[in-house]
């Protein structure tokens, strides 16, 4: 069974529909017939205090993650979606909103199920985000 909670944590507008489905599509994608996954949407200043906490950063980020399964279980996780970034970025590509929430939860998913990528300018070609782009797209249709 797959169960999929999706918060909107005071965020405003959230595309829950498709943020689930987006979820999905990656435990589909990945043939993970049984997991639970969180999605919570937070404020620039909720996601930069769990940025500064866990990660040590002091910025504002887009997406966080947590794998809660050990090796052999069944996949247990938390996602941490920054609304006013997704909504900055979103502008900045000149997608839709909610495509850019869909996508942050398949990228926070894909984190989950163990995928990881570099950093820096090889990050965008490289096969998490290839993954994370073609289930995308047959979540939103393009």
């Amino acid at each position: 069974m797959i169960t999929v909670h999706v918060n909107a944590n005071g965020a405003g507008d959230i595309p829950r529909g498709l943020v689930r489905r987006a979820v999905r599509g990656v435990l589909r994608h990945e043939s993970v017939p049984s997991a639970e996954v969180s999605v919570t949407f937070m404020s620039d200043a909720e996601i930069t205090r769990m940025h500064d906490r866990y990660l040590g950063r002091s910025d504002v980020t887009d997406v966080l993650s947590f794998a809660l399964h050990g090796e052999g279980e069944e996949p247990l996780g938390d996602i941490y979606i920054g609304y006013g970034q997704a909504l900055r970025q979103a502008a900045a590509a000149g997608t839709p909103p909610e495509e850019e929430m869909a996508r942050l939860a398949v990228h926070g998913t894909l984190h989950v199920l163990g995928h990881d990528h570099p950093e820096g300018p090889e990050r965008a070609g490289c096969a998490m985000f290839r993954v994370q782009e073609e289930v995308l797209g047959k979540v939103v249709g393009t």
